[in-house]
This record gives structure tokens, sequence and C-alpha cells, in this order.
């Protein structure tokens, strides 16, 4: 048995932060941002919305295109790193929003490849049987933690949400075929946000030293997700007897512009074949592979039987790829 997706849905904060807004606000250029980026524009979430909130939206439009009732749901993974509160976790918040009593609810924390894993986990509940109905969704609220002093990473992040809806399916030819995930800590400190946790508790010296915000060693994260991407998508293709030439699309995390050129340069694989929002949207981390997936989907880019190739990386180091027939 496989799983398979049958509704697809997103959302985005209606305010935009353009790289002419950002001008104002730090030391950089419109060109320098797009250079070495592509982003031109990101979302933000509003005083008043949550991540919970965006995941909720997201979820209805998922859920709506999979003419699925939110009481039906047996499972909803969240993938994300900036939930509602420290603890409990923000897809417990979700149902509650749903009005579902039925499924068991968690958050997964695997950064910018949080909906990735949550796909993954979802995936081998729906294919064992134990699901017949879940719900994976990536959500985050990024500008709330960036630095807005620190021009090199205030520029890359937006928020928003995307969900996916997934039931069985006997179709072995259809579905999630494969997902491969891999995780390297002993890279940790090129990605992180120092705290407040439990290693560097919320005091005075901490906000002093503007420790509360995420911390990029960009240089050390491009060169090992380019070597990791590849790495990974030419595992998923060999586990399913699939070559580079044989993708007919790639749902990528969009991180970074030369990241995933450089990707698919190693793969063989023309860009045009890779949907990217990238200069509309900016990083939106554990949402950016469901964001994009929907959005290619609303744009009427699969077909049956399409073959896509999903590939995601994030701070742990944690990163995967996975393999779907539409």
């Amino acid at each position: 048995m496989r799983s398979r997706i049958i509704g697809t849905g997103s959302y985005a904060p209606h305010k935009v932060l353009t790289n002419a807004d950002l001008e104002k606000i730090v030391d950089t250029t419109d060109q320098w941002i797009v250079e070495r980026t592509g982003i031109r524009e990101r979302h933000m979430a509003s005083a008043e919305e949550a991540t919970s909130d965006m995941a909720l939206a997201a979820a209805r439009r998922a859920l709506e295109m999979a003419k699925v009732d939110p009481a039906e749901l047996d499972l909803i993974v969240l993938g994300t790193i900036t939930g509602d509160l420290p603890w409990p976790a923000t897809a417990a918040l979700l149902q509650g929003m749903l009005g579902n009593k039925r499924a068991f609810a968690f958050d997964v924390s695997a950064a910018c490849s949080g909906s990735l894993y949550a796909l993954s986990i979802a995936d081998r509940y729906v294919s064992t049987g134990i699901a017949k109905k879940a719900l994976v969704v990536g959500a985050e609220t990024l500008t709330r933690i960036v630095d807005w002093q620190d021009r090199n990473t205030c520029i890359l992040f937006g928020d928003g949400a995307g969900a996916l809806v997934l039931e069985p399916s006997d179709d072995a030819q259809r579905g999630v075929q494969s997902i491969h995930l891999h995780t390297d800590g002993s890279q940790w400190h090129i990605l992180h946000q120092p705290g407040p946790g439990s290693r560097n508790p919320l005091t005075a010296e901490l906000l002093e030293k503007r420790r509360q915000y995420l911390f990029m060693n960009g240089r050390e994260v491009f060169k090992f997700a380019v070597r990791a991407l590849e790495d990974a998508s030419r595992e998923a293709l060999a586990a399913n007897r699939l070559s580079p030439g044989d993708v007919t699309h790639v749902i990528a995390h969009q991180a970074n512009k030369r990241i995933l050129d450089a990707t698919l340069e190693r793969l063989g694989i023309p860009a045009s074949r890779c949907w990217m929002n990238l200069d509309r949207y900016g990083n939106t981390s554990a949402a950016s592979i469901p964001m994009t997936l929907d959005e290619a989907n609303r744009a009427g880019r699969f077909e049956p039987g399409d073959t896509i190739l999903l590939m995601a990386i994030g701070a742990g180091m944690a990163w995967g790829a996975g393999v779907i027939r539409w």
C-alpha cells in the first residue's frame, strides 16, 4: 500500500516586505540581494497572526481540495521551528482549531526539512494502514526570530504555511514511493538559534548579545547543502531505479537560488523542471516544500504518472530527498 497526496493548500500573509523596504532597514541593496539569493520579496505575518493561524488557513485549503472533513483526520504532523508556544505542540492547537477530536497530533523539529520529515512520518502511518486520512503541515513565522540588524540573514526569510492531505492507495505506481532522510549533528553550529533554551536560558545577557535570533554561517551552509542535496537526490532516485533524466518535476526547499542552481547542475536536471517561487516568498523553512507543491499543483503543472523529486535541507544539519509519482 502507498500513501497518496489528494489535497494541497498554502497560505502567505498579506504583508509583503520587498528588497526596497529592506534597503531602509539595513545596509543592503536590491541588486545585492537578488544576485546572491534570487529573492525579491517575502511575506511577513501580522502582529495578530501566529504560526497556527497560517497552518489553519493552509490546512483548510488542502482539506477543501481533498474533499475531506477535518473531523475525518486520523493524524496531524506539523513541521515547524517557530511554534506558537514552547509547548504544547502547535499541531495540537491546530487540531483544536480544526474541530477534530480523533487525530493524534504532534510537531516535528527539523528546521527547513521539517515538512519532508513530517511527510515521511505520515507516509509510514498511512501506508501501513494505521491512519486513513493524514494532514501534513509546514508552517513558520521566521520573521519573529531573525535579527533585523544582521543584513546577512534578515534578507533571507519569510513567513507562510503549506499543507498536504494523504490517504492510502493500492496503486503501487502512484503516491509516495520513498523518502530518504539524513542528519549530521556535528554541524549543528553552522545554522541554529542560540536561545532561549536549556543551554542558553532567557537572561538579560542573552538579550543584550542578541542571541535570541537565528545564526547562520552562510558559506559553510552553502557548501554542505549542495553536496548533501545531490547525494540524497541520487539515493532517492536509485532506490526507485530512476535516473535524473526520469524526473518530470523538482519540488525543492526554496533556500537560495544559487544552492538550487548548483544542485540541479550537478544532477543534470534542467532548471525548467524545478518550480521556483523563492523570488516571491524567500526562505519559508518547513513551509517551503508544501507551499511550492501546492502552487505548482494549482497551476496545473502535474499530470498523472509524473515523477516528482522532493529535496530539502535545514539546520541540524538535517536533509533528505524523496520520490512521488503523481
